[in-house]
């Protein structure tokens, strides 16, 4: 039963079944998107859930005549002849160290969902910024009138877009985090875009950089000449990997402090480019100003990438520049990123849930000229928080801390600010960050961690932000 499972691609073979019998580890989102997509396409499934199953995988599952266990992942799990893992699985759990040792093909959602879709694929990965550049490529190309579809870890599984029908026409913008790169084989995007690399999850692995970053790679390691990939030139770890990549993709950069003139230092060419007011897209025979920092409908330099990543990736699908324009200026946002919840008796509250690590509370801070009250907490993601003392010099009045990094925080922190208190729990910090504050201030929450330890994820912790604030 574990030979080698045939590459199953509806590019070539749109009636492909999947053999044999496939266990799918893990019952949440991802997981029954893929016995979806497996009991579409004809295949014996049987899910394996760690925890409990909630009342909604139960019914779905029960519906398609899934059988499933819960509580565990046991030796039935290798009674197959692939295993589809969940993004949420550990990488090295005894029953896929079992696995391997067998041989057995092991496919992350992504490689599954991808190898299931005859249509075109641009797939976003980095540390920070992938959701944004995510939804606002998505918002450009339907602008265009392509029938994009954003899906991946930005909310709904590629399985569940391609189970649900997305056919030859559509045109899939994937959010992969690492974790959904861990098990890919032959994935391969027509449109790779690589955003700034910094330290995250390193508790995943091993608190190895090289590791993570390894993981990130897996996006581009099967592209061909035929494919793309746009990437930051600013970020050498990037740069680097790319030059000495085996394969012949196109490298497309997006510089935000050389030029557009030829260098030979850095793989492929410059693309597009930001002089400080204006962004710029090039081509092999001219260069174009596309539109003023001021235009754009997301503030902040780091958004100035993610638009020109947007740009440039648009740019490969021929969408014109006038729609790429007016696209990147009436774009609305995502939430928990630097969403403004309200502004109370002079003070601007903003929910910043999705940054959970230091390389987007760096970012964040820097969007705002107004002095701040930082909240930050939570897990800690073994971040460097000592990174963060320029800008909370500069641009934090006070500090409210809560949860299990609170401690780590106030001894990286504390003695950068003015006021450092530790709150017991968000209403807590709510109250005493609105203590804190003058009028003309900005309360920010950008955590700097995982939200675990309090909320099931970040989109709960700021929803309980919003609904705290919204009640002052």
């Amino acid at each position: 039963m574990n030979g080698r499972v045939p590459h199953i691609d509806a590019r070539t073979d749109p009636g492909a079944r999947l053999p044999g019998r496939i266990t799918v580890l893990g019952a949440a989102r991802s997981g029954l998107a893929a016995a979806e997509l497996l009991c579409a396409r004809g295949s014996d499934v049987f899910v394996s859930e760690s925890g409990r199953l909630s009342d909604e995988a139960r019914t779905m599952l029960a519906r398609q005549g899934v059988t499933w266990e819960e509580g565990g992942h046991t030796a039935r799990c290798l009674d197959a002849d692939l295993i589809v893992t969940s993004p949420g699985i550990f990488p090295r759990i005894q029953i896929l160290r079992d696995a391997d040792a067998r041989g057995m093909p092991v496919w992350s959602e992504l490689e599954l969902g991808w190898r299931c879709f005859k249509g075109r694929t641009m797939a976003i990965t980095g540390t920070n910024g992938k959701t944004t550049t995510t939804l606002l490529i998505a918002h450009v190309l339907r602008s265009a009138g392509l029938n994009a579809h954003a899906c991946g870890n930005v909310g709904t599984p590629i399985s569940q877009v391609v189970a649900r029908g997305a056919g030859p026409d559509a045109v899939l913008v994937l959010e992969a985090s690492s974790f959904q790169l861990e098990r890919v084989e032959r994935f391969r995007p027509d449109v790779a875009v690589l955003l700034p690399i910094t330290p995250d999850h390193l508790d995943r692995y091993g608190g190895s950089m090289d590791a993570y970053m390894d993981t990130k790679m897996n996006m581009i390691a099967q592209q061909t000449g035929a494919d793309s990939v746009v990437y930051p030139t600013d970020d050498t770890r990037i740069s680097d990997r790319i030059r000495t990549h085996p394969g012949a993709m196109q490298p497309l950069g997006i510089s935000m402090s050389g030029s557009l003139a030829p260098d030979p230092s850095i793989p492929g060419r410059v693309a597009g480019f930001f002089d400080g007011e204006e962004l710029l897209l090039a081509t092999d025979h001219n260069t174009e100003r596309l539109m003023n920092q001021q235009d754009l409908a997301l503030k902040g330099r780091h958004n100035v990438y993610n638009s020109l990543a947007a740009a440039v990736a648009a740019r490969v699908l021929e969408v014109r520049s006038d729609i790429i324009r007016e696209s990147l200026s009436t774009f609305s946002g995502v939430p928990h990123r630097l969403e403004t919840v309200r502004i109370h008796e002079g003070v601007t509250w903003v929910n910043d849930s999705k940054a959970t690590n230091v390389n987007a509370v760096w970012y964040a801070l820097d969007s705002f000229r107004e002095p701040i009250v930082l909240i930050a907490g939570g897990r800690d993601k073994q971040g460097d928080f000592t990174a963060l003392q320029d800008q909370v010099k500069a641009r934090v009045r006070g500090l409210v801390t809560l949860g299990e990094a609170a401690q780590a925080i106030e001894e990286a922190l504390g003695a950068c600010v003015a006021d450092c208190v530790r709150a017991a729990d968000m209403p807590d910090a709510v109250r005493l960050a609105g203590l804190l504050a003058r009028r003309g201030d900005v309360v920010l929450l950008s955590p700097a961690c995982a939200s675990f330890d309090m909320f099931t994820n970040f989109e709960e912790r700021g929803d309980a932000f919003r609904r705290i604030v919204a009640a002052l």
